[in-house]
């Protein structure tokens, strides 16, 4: 095998491809990344065996067609050391690599390609296509309530919900739920739901750049999105994901609109002087007037006050500030909309305008 890159076409692809790679590895060869070329077409892989992402790269001209798998790792630190406007030549020879910049050489070992292991590629049940900006909004949308390391392991991903002209994400932890809902031409007779792991959902929005369409092919165990420069394969959790309509809050009599920016910085202030552990504030809210309180252990104590849009009783509820924080971080309205009932129930937030998310927060006891 031999060829000539650019390092400015190579080390985006390649970082895409070894941010798959684990550093801790049973199999040696799952540290390496799979290089393909065939004539002009090269393309490059890396797995964990969960995860899979292939990245295709044109040469501008072509080369000696082979296949091998070098160390991920260095091959990656070695394009990021070389300068901006580097061609990188690859010569094979004796089962190692030879990598030739200027002035710069490096040897590297190889393992054979035939040892690289192949995510199957069963034909899925659903297929179809969208936007990339919809598949990221859904992941940036939701992403932050994914549950970290829960013994519910169900929990630790993303549900994808396709339904007649929609695709919906749900994320949980249990105690707070962010959905997102966009419209998408697919017909689908009934509502097929998939689990994508955390760490699919993480390397699959570093992927989408937000141009053009993806395909997206779902199947009983794996999902598969394809671009023109990637394909992403994930094994996807085999689990029941909890029914997200049940905890969306109903009924709610009491609303409250205030602005998104001047409630978000009043939350985080008043979270520097909050319980590090517990993370709770206590929210009031009175005719005209939010205020918010926050204490800790060493007696300090935190006290903001927001002018907000609320014309009912007043009403007392904790919550933990980071999951408020969340929240006004992702939505981009002016305004933000809170639907309370009472102290012991969840709220309920999204843009007063009816955007496509909606987040439950369930409440704390101070």
């Amino acid at each position: 095998m031999k060829f000539s890159v650019s390092r400015e076409s190579l080390l985006k692809p390649l970082q895409l491809v070894g941010g798959v790679v684990e550093r801790r590895q049973t199999l040696p060869v799952l540290a390496n990344v799979l290089i393909v070329l065939d004539g002009d077409q090269l393309s490059l892989t890396g797995t964990d065996l969960e995860v899979e992402i292939v990245a295709r790269v044109h040469l501008e001209q072509a080369g000696e067609s082979g296949e091998l798998t070098v160390p991920a790792k260095k091959l990656v630190d070695i394009c990021r050391s070389l300068p901006d406007d580097a061609v990188i030549d690859f010569i094979e020879s004796d089962q190692r690599v030879i990598v030739k910049s200027g002035r710069s050489r490096f040897t590297l070992s190889t393992l054979p390609a035939t040892d690289f292991p192949n995510v199957e590629s069963a034909q899925g049940d659903l297929r179809f296509s969208c936007e990339q900006q919809d598949i990221k909004r859904l992941i940036d949308r939701t992403s932050f309530a994914m549950a970290q390391q829960d013994v519910r392991y169900y929990l630790n991903g993303m549900l994808w919900e396709v339904t007649e002209g929609q695709l919906r994400s749900v994320a949980t932890d249990g105690h707070r739920l962010a959905m997102c809902t966009r419209p998408i031409s697919v017909s689908s007779a009934e509502t097929v739901q998939a689990i994508l792991p955390r760490k699919g959902v993480v390397e699959l929005a570093r992927l989408l750049d937000g141009v053009g369409a993806v395909d997206v092919n779902l199947s009983g165990n794996h999902i598969r999105v394809s671009t023109d420069e990637y394909t992403f394969t994930s094994k996807l959790v085999d689990g029941k994901f909890p029914d997200y309509d049940r905890v969306l809050p109903r009924g709610g009599n009491k609303e409250v609109i205030g602005d998104r920016d001047e409630l978000r910085q009043a939350f985080s202030r008043t979270a520097i002087l909050s319980n590090e552990k517990y993370r709770g504030v206590r929210l009031t809210f009175a005719e005209g007037q939010l205020t918010i309180v926050a204490n800790n252990p060493e007696q300090e104590e935190a006290e903001e006050q927001v002018s907000i849009n609320y014309s009912d009783e007043t009403l007392e509820i904790g919550f933990n500030v980071s999951y408020l924080q969340d929240v006004c971080g992702v939505l981009t309205s002016e305004n933000i909309k809170m639907t309370l009932s009472d102290s012991n129930s969840s709220a309920l937030l999204e843009e007063p305008d009816g955007g496509d998310s909606v987040y439950v927060v369930m409440p704390m006891r101070l």
